[in-house]
């Protein structure tokens, strides 16, 4: 990994930055292998309290795909719409 992920310093506690770190890890994991759809789904509704704001998530996740060539967007979504107990597998 040479990138950084989007993460908010200023306003974010550090165990609200460790929480959306760990949500951005799960995507990238959904990418370079296997992710278990409960444990992103977990994830990103905790990343959803951290950044209530659409528009923020907007952002974040255009930063996050910039730099990492990675969407949490479509991964979440995958997610949404696979059964349960089922692996997300996402292609670049």
């Amino acid at each position: 990994m040479s990138y950084n992920y989007p993460i908010d310093e200023v306003f974010w506690s550090k165990e609200e930055i460790i929480d959306v770190v760990n949500f951005y890890s799960l995507v990238e994991k959904a990418y370079e292998n296997s992710v278990k759809k409960e444990d992103l789904l977990i994830a990103y509704t905790r990343f959803k309290q951290i950044v209530p704001s659409k528009s923020e998530e907007k952002q974040l996740g255009a930063k996050f795909e910039k730099e990492s060539g990675y969407s949490f967007y479509r991964t979440v979504r995958q997610a949404k719409e696979s059964q349960s107990g089922q692996l997300i597998r996402m292609k670049k």
